[in-house]
């Protein structure tokens, strides 16, 4: 059987023929590059002596999250942080 270019139904045909695609610019598999970015996201937090606070809220005050902090052209994180400092500031708690 002859390889015709255009036949593209007998894959095996055409198993050592290279893909056009983009180039793969990382040697590590897509699960390490994730797991390698999270620890360097860690370590800049550290730095910036951030800590991780982790909450669960309802689907409303999520979405009024997003809007208030679109508004403020601030990142959800910030408003959050804000609201937080001003909640403490009120009764003392807190001083920047």
């Amino acid at each position: 059987m002859a390889i015709e270019k255009t036949d593209r139904t007998t894959m095996d045909l055409f198993a050592t023929e290279k893909r056009r695609g983009r180039p793969k610019t990382n040697p590590l598999p897509r699960k390490e590059q994730l797991r390698v970015n999270k620890r360097n996201q860690i370590q800049r937090d550290r730095s910036l002596g951030l800590k991780r606070i982790e909450l669960k809220v309802s689907d409303a005050l999520y979405n009024a999250l997003n809007e208030q902090a679109m508004t403020d052209n601030v990142s959800r994180s910030q408003l959050i942080e804000s609201i937080l400092l001003e909640q403490f500031q009120q009764v003392g708690k807190v001083q920047e």
